[in-house]
């Protein structure tokens, strides 16, 4: 039996030096308001999606990586600055893709806000979505079993 190999998403950093494909589709999908996020990303809020790491493909990569916080690296294109991907030690083997680099991006609502205690008081996103006040690393973990 061969593998899947079809294409389900896809995406490019803004100069499109970096582009990716995925074969499945994300595990999860949700903002995170943490301040490190906000300041990756350069919005109020982030979005991301998480998908298994093995049904990812980067061209030629993922960007240059750079780690601030332990346990916790990101991936910027190095000719634009995008911000690509987020990898967390405490979520093994999934890679969190930044919502804006993705194509179908519409199609990816998010599902939850972590660390909502850190949310701009200001922003105010109109949803019925559960809100954790800090990481919702534990319901993230269970949605990619």
């Amino acid at each position: 039996m061969s593998a899947d190999t079809r294409i389900v998403f896809t995406g490019r950093c803004y100069c499109s030096a970096i582009t990716f494909s995925t074969t499945q589709a994300p595990e999860t999908v949700a903002y995170c308001h943490c301040d490190s996020c906000r300041r990756a990303t350069g919005g109020p809020v982030a979005a991301f999606a998480a998908f298994d790491e093995k049904a990812v493909t980067f061209t030629p990569d993922d960007g240059r990586q750079i780690t601030v916080i332990p346990g916790s690296t990101r991936t910027f294109c190095a000719a634009c600055g995008s911000s690509l991907t987020g990898r967390y030690d405490y979520l093994p083997g999934q890679v969190y893709i930044s919502l804006g680099v993705i194509d179908q991006a519409n199609d990816l609502a998010p599902k939850i806000h972590a660390h909502d205690s850190e949310r701009l008081t200001w922003l105010h996103i109109e949803d019925d979505l559960e809100r954790v006040s800090a990481t919702a690393r534990s319901k993230i973990n269970d949605a990619s079993k």
